[in-house]
């Protein structure tokens, strides 16, 4: 086993939507960068699929519009549940103020890989995929760098840099190995996923949310003849789902949507086409240190309700692109925290607004999971279309709406420092 220490100014830990974008962005502005990425290729389950309004237009500011509308995906202009079989409308998006007026419903693999590809077209970015970041290398308590194994080499890798950012999700290994809490709040729920051929659900159905006394679905087309279906269920429930098996599950899933049924026999054999995901938000109580910036998962931990985690993601690198170049004019290295500090005055505030705006709806909807099959039909019915009136008529709840589907699109690309 050899080692060697490539030098690049920023070192990315983490090729998800935050990182491979900020990757993207820095290498277009004529920045050295290396993106180090723990698996050997992007197809993998990942968690995220819905890109908003706000985040779409990032894209377009970005010059990577175009090229991911060439990818597989679905366009969402209106959200339409059924409340206990009554079918009702929720928030039209093609009303919003928006220049792209939609939600993209896409898998991350093709987009993630596209990203990546576009950075590649510089010549100070490096992608090092197959790599474990182990530790960081620190000096005089400032981070310099991480420590990593190749494992397509079987090779120790030390990767030094100006400036450290941790973009490897929630279970962050470069956030741990600083000592940096992840701030989780107690979880109410957790999401059981799954995927269906398109041409065996019901092509005429558009309804993404399905609630009733039996429980609550959520499904949406993603494009490439998939359909993903989501079961929220009581955070810390699934041990005594799976020990029920399999055929409990179809039942229980078939008893919300019956016009599954023959899908679900059909191909939902077992668990293993299942995958979980532990709704547990988080958010770190520091986002920066000398030498070190975490955005994304490995900042604030989002839960799946109003597909916030990608904007976010996004939005993060963004601002991380504009001041990690500013401050990279600056001689020091590392890079000190003042310097970065601006990135997080000017997210935070905003994070902390959509988890607030999540955490109720998290706990509005554990409730109904953990008591709602006790409630009278006939009531609960009432109680649904007044909701539903309400989100209508509400101008506060709309704001809520508009501020989840447009806040990305408040941060502005800082194409000045584009090389091309």
């Amino acid at each position: 086993m050899s080692e060697h220490e490539p030098d690049a100014d920023v070192v990315v830990v983490g090729a998800g939507p935050g990182g491979a974008v900020l990757s993207y962005l820095l290498a277009r502005s004529g920045v050295d960068v290396t993106l180090v990425e723990r698996e050997r290729t992007f197809e993998r389950e990942f968690r995220g699929f819905g890109w908003s309004p706000g985040v779409i237009e990032l894209f377009d500011r970005m010059g990577l519009l175009e090229d991911l509308k060439g990818l597989d995906h679905e366009i969402v202009t209106q959200g339409a549940a059924t409340l206990y079989g009554e079918q009702v409308d929720l928030f039209d998006v093609g009303t919003l103020d928006a220049t792209h007026p939609y939600v993209m419903m896409m898998e991350q693999p093709a987009l993630l890989e596209l990203v990546v590809s576009r950075a590649d077209g510089y010549d100070g970015f490096t992608f090092q995929p197959a790599t474990t970041v182990e530790g960081l290398v620190t000096e005089g308590g400032r981070v310099a760098g991480v420590e990593a194994h190749d494992r397509s080499t079987d090779e120790d890798v030390t990767f030094r840099g100006r400036l450290v950012v941790g973009a490897d999700g929630r279970y962050s290994r470069v956030r741990s190995a600083a000592g940096i809490d992840a701030g989780l709040f107690d979880p109410v729920l957790d999401l059981v996923w799954f995927k269906l051929p398109v041409e065996d659900v019901d092509p005429a159905d558009d309804t993404q949310v399905r609630i009733g006394r039996d429980g609550v679905l959520v499904s949406f087309g993603i494009g490439g003849g998939e359909f993903q279906v989501g079961l929220p269920i009581l955070a810390g429930s699934y041990p005594e789902l799976r020990a029920a098996g399999i055929g409990a599950f179809r039942d229980r899933v078939a008893a919300i949507d019956p016009t599954l049924r023959p899908a679900l026999e059909e191909h939902i054999d077992g668990y293993d086409d299942c995958s979980l995901l532990e709704v547990a938000p988080g958010l770190a109580p520091e986002w920066v240190r000398d030498g070190l910036l975490l955005l994304g998962d490995a900042a604030h931990v989002a839960s799946p309700i109003g597909a916030q985690g990608n904007p976010l993601a996004v939005a993060d690198a963004v601002a991380a692109h504009s001041t990690i170049a500013e401050a990279l004019d600056l001689p020091e290295t590392p890079l000190p925290a003042a310097s970065l500090a601006r990135y997080e005055t000017r997210r935070r505030p905003a994070v902390e607004e959509t988890i607030r705006l999540q955490r109720r709806a998290e706990r509005g909807l554990g409730l109904f999971l953990r008591y709602g099959r006790y409630v009278p039909p006939s009531l609960a019915l009432t109680g649904a279309r007044a909701s539903n009136s309400l989100l209508s008529s509400s101008r506060l709840l709309r704001r809520g709406i508009e501020r989840m589907a447009l806040g990305a699109a408040d941060e502005p690309v800082d194409t000045e420092r584009f090389v091309d």
